[in-house]
This record gives C-alpha cells, structure tokens and sequence, in this order.
C-alpha cells in the first residue's frame, strides 16, 4: 500500500511539473512544448494591413487622446533629427532629438551571456529591436497639438561623465507647438541606473492651456535573447500601484485587448521586465497619472506587434505665461533588490518571484547575509540549503524513520503479497495488520517532505531571480553561475545523487512501480543539464544532505542502508 501511494506522489509530481513548466512556457508568450494549443494572437502572423508608426501613442486615456500616426511637429522639422551617446560610469546611452527619447541602453557593469566582450544591451532601437522610453505631451479637453516624442528638439549639456564628477546634465528643449514649448531634462547620477528626467512646460501663448504629461516605454514582443527552452521567465509589462500591487500584464492580452490592470491610480509605475533587467517610468506618489497599454502592428520583421506601457498624468490648466514641472524618473537598469527597494516603493517587484514572493524575499534576505560574510554567491548557496536542512532537521528525521521502518518490514511485506498474491482483499488486511503491529505509518515519510517544498520551490525562484549570480563564479571550471555547467560535470553528479538518494528507498515490491520509481528522478534530472549552475549546486547540495541524513538514521535505527537496484 505505501509502495502504491509512493508511486501515485511520484507520478503526480512529476506530471505536475511537466504541467507546470508548460503552462509557464505559454503564459510567457512561448509555444507550449508538450501540449501545443492553437496559435495565439499575439503569435499569429501579420495580416496584410498598413504599417503603422509604432512609436506614437494610439490609445485613448481619460480624456486625453495621445498622438495618432502623424505629428504636427513631426510633419516638417525646422532642423534634422540625430542621435548622440551619452555615457556615465554604469550606463552608455543613446539619445534622439527627435522627442529627447532614450532609444539605446547599455549596462557597462554587465557583459552580455553570449558573448562576453560585449556588454548587455537593454534599450534599442535597430533592425532587430525595438525598445525606448519616450515622453512627451498632450492636450486636455480643449484639443490642440503640443509638443511629443515626435517633435525635434535642442539638445545641450555635456555628454559624459569627467573624472570628480558626480552629475550629468543634458536638456531638449523643443520649439513651440501649440503654444506649448517643452523643456526635458535629464539628470544622471554616477553609479545610479534611475535617472531624473524634468519637465518643464511653459505656456507661450496668451490664453490658458490644458495639457497632460505622458510617460512611456514601447518594445517588441520578442523575448530577449540567451533565454533558455528549459526554464521560462517574464518578458513582458507590468503596472504597479498601491491599491492592486504588482500586476504583469501579458503581451498576448495586450494583443487581444483583454490585458487586466488598474488603469488609473496616485501612485505607481510602469515597467517593461526580462530576465535580470528592467525599465520603468516613475512618478510621484501623489501625482494623478492613467494608465494604458496597447498593441500597433509594424511587419513581420520584429514579430508583428510593438507594444506600450503610458502613464499620462492630467495637468491644472496652464495660465498664460505660466510654467509647470512634473519630476519623473526613469530607471533603466539590472534587478538588484536593494537598489529597487531604494529608489521607489514596490520597486523591487520587478524582480518577480511569482506566487511564493512571501518566502521568497526573506531566503534572499538570508543568502545576501550570508554573501556578505562568505564573499561567494557559490559557497552562499551551499551554506544556505545547509541552513535550510538543520531547520527542517527533525521533519527530515521524522520522514527518513518512517522510510527506514518501511525499509525494515518490507521483506515480511513482499513475502506476504508472494504469499496472498491471489487474494487481494485478504492481502490488504494482512498489509494493515502489519502496519499496525509494527507502528508504521505508509505515509509518514510523504507529508514531511512535503511541507517542506514550497520552501525549496521559492529558493528556487530566487535563484533563477536574482541578477548578482550572473557571471558570478564558484570554483574551479564553473565561472558563471546563471549560465549551465560547460563540461556537464555538475549536472552529471546531480543525476548520481539523485540515484543514489532513490535507491536507499524501500523498493517496491511490483517491477512496474520499481521502474516508475527511477525513471521519474532519472527525466528530471536530464533537465538539470541546461539550468543554471547555481540551481544545480543548490539540488546537489540538497541532495547530498538528505543522503547523509538518510544513512545516519537508517543506522541508527538497525536498518543498515543497502542499494536498491531497479531490475529492467
């Protein structure tokens, strides 16, 4: 009976995962690999309709109406558009004068996992990507055309950061379009990846204006490169506000106008997220701003969609003469979680642990503690599941007695279903009387280990997260833990112990289940040989702890550990 229920937990664990990594691959845009569906819409190739601009706004927010396919101020420039670098310590980046857009994001500190004489390129705009932060402004109720991302401005200031200095400064300044003249500045901070960008707009003409502030990020809908086929992460938008917390919007809702999201609050961001890095515009908290996102196609060249997060945040009427500044900020950079716990609240929800964030966030808390002390992410890891394992010592125990008690009994229990082999009903009141007489739970080695793995799940999760193991070495041959062991050696010793950890387990006494019992480790492991180092040092480490535990109880208590090979 227990050699049943343990097979039937086998099986529904492993089918569960294989549901689990399936649904993950769909719900991040990606093709379903065991259980193709119908192609979504956000998938499906491009009908044959007019390319769009899919760098101006087309959604309605509140009553503002963003920018449709032309511009007023795009239509003839007075002078011509160009792109210059702009570079700090930590950030290269290119900017446009047509609008002051940031069209290009380059992490110095972060070589690309490709090829590492390169560095990471965040933002872009290119033949292969699209990817900007754009702001500009609108009209309110009263209509007219002011000043957008489309408009070409002037742009002043210095282009890097001098040696000493701690500031950079740069502003556009556009002409005047509608009587409206917009001054954006940029402020960029050494070591900082969150820059400040002023607005400044001034009423030129002699009659009041209305006007709003939109803030936005446009991007394509293909996942950045270097993601892995066996693990999926979130590529995508998201919206942050107080009321509803973190809300990942995806790019196949979008598509289909279906996405779910507050749409207007006194708080918050939006953000574009990916795997380790992230762009979101910031205003602040009590600052009116709505919310949009929205779908243009632009070909087949990029997929067939750009998509946008906007902020559009409504203005007082501007008096003749007058002059209003809105701060915002932008923050282009790695998912490092103090960072974003400083620069904005709930910030450091781009850096996404899914549904177990609340175990999450505290086993982060602890390996960074431990990292300060051991000055290694690879021995941090080690020595947090070894934490992890004296915490969860006397569950473990509790499930390796009742393992090594089943162990005990099973010679009397195989040599009883031999016996009532064509007796079923009499078989299970022999099995249960057995049991009884010997005190041994069937199940008491299952619901402890149970408890236990959403634990190991979110560890999980804030290894795959967190940004500070990306080529971070360990030892030896392994010099970038997010990246798969180049010579397989470690993934190899992953399948050996886990093996070894199966075969100190009762054997079942049906060839069939006995078989189930090591084919199912023996599929999950052959997975290991493409995930990040780090997660597999963390299950080896797991594994080899169990295994120890194991051997001493099962010793402990005269049930020497002996090798259950499968017979095929």
């Amino acid at each position: 009976m227990n050699d049943i229920r343990r097979t039937i937990l086998w099986v529904i664990f492993g089918f569960s995962m294989v549901l689990l990594w399936d649904q993950w691959q769909v719900s991040n845009g990606k093709k379903a690999t065991f259980f193709p569906g119908p192609v979504s819409q956000a998938s499906a190739p491009a009908v044959s309709k007019p390319a769009v601009d899919a760098s101006i706004p087309a959604a309605v927010v509140g009553a503002a109406v963003l920018p449709g396919t032309t511009s007023v101020a795009a239509a003839a420039p007075a002078t011509p558009k160009e792109r210059f670098e702009v570079s700090t310590d930590v950030l290269k980046l290119t900017l446009d004068t047509e609008g002051g857009s940031l069209v290009r994001a380059e992490l110095l500190k972060y070589p690309d996992a490709e090829d590492k004489t390169k560095n990471v390129v965040l933002l872009d705009d290119s033949k292969d990507r699209i990817y900007m932060a754009q702001s500009g402004v609108v009209a309110g109720n009263t209509g007219g055309a002011f000043p957008t991302h489309k408009t070409v401005m002037t742009a002043a200031g210095s282009h890097s950061l001098a040696d000493g200095q701690n500031e950079l400064v740069l502003t556009f300044t556009s002409p005047d379009v509608g009587g409206i003249k917009l001054v954006k500045t940029y402020t960029l901070r050494r070591g900082a990846y969150d820059i400040a960008v002023k607005h400044e707009l001034i009423n030129t003409s002699s009659a009041a204006q209305s006007a709003q502030l939109y803030l936005q990020l446009v991007r394509d809908g293909n996942s950045p490169p270097g993601g892995s086929s066996f693990y999926s992460t979130y590529t995508g938008p998201a919206v942050y506000t107080e009321a509803k917390k973190f809300q990942k919007v995806d790019f196949a809702d979008i598509k289909k106008k279906k996405a779910d999201f507050e749409k207007s609050s006194t708080n918050g961001y939006v953000a574009m997220v990916q795997h380790y890095f992230a762009s979101a515009w910031i205003l602040p908290d009590g600052v009116q701003r709505n919310l949009s996102m929205d779908a243009v196609d632009i070909g087949a060249t990029l997929g067939d969609c750009c998509y946008r997060a906007t902020m559009v945040a409504p203005l007082e009427p501007l008096a003749a003469g007058a002059s209003k500044v809105v701060e915002a900020k932008l923050f282009v950079g790695p998912q490092e979680e103090k960072m974003l716990e400083s620069l904005s609240p709930g910030l450091e929800l781009l850096k996404d642990y899914g549904h177990l964030t609340i175990l999450a966030k505290p086993l982060y808390w602890l390996l960074d503690k431990l990292h300060s002390f051991i000055q290694n992410w690879g021995w941090s890891i080690v020595a947090l599941v070894l934490l992890l394992k004296i915490a969860f010592y006397w569950l473990n125990a509790k499930a390796y007695s009742s393992m090594a008690k089943m162990k005990a009994i099973n010679p009397k229990i195989m040599e009883m279903r031999e016996r009532l082999k064509d007796k079923p009903q009499q078989m299970q009141q022999e099995m249960m009387r057995i049991y009884r007489e010997e005190k041994v739970n069937p199940m008491g080695g299952c619901f402890p280990i149970l408890i236990q793995i959403p634990v190991f799940i979110a560890l999980y999760s804030v290894l795959l997260a967190t940004v500070e193991m990306r080529n971070a070495p360990w030892a030896l041959w392994i010099h970038d833990l997010s990246a798969p062991d180049p010579y397989y050696i470690l993934p190899l010793f992953m399948t050996l112990t886990t093996l070894l950890q199966t075969s100190l387990n009762p054997a079942p006494p049906d060839p069939m289940q006995a078989k189930m019992m090591w084919i199912m480790p023996l599929a999950f492991s052959v997975m290991f040989f493409f995930f990040p180092s780090g997660l597999v040092m963390y299950w080896i480490t797991n594994n080899v702890l169990s295994i120890a535990q194991q051997w001493i109880i099962n010793t402990r208590m005269g049930v020497p550990p002996k090798f259950s090979l499968p017979k095929f």
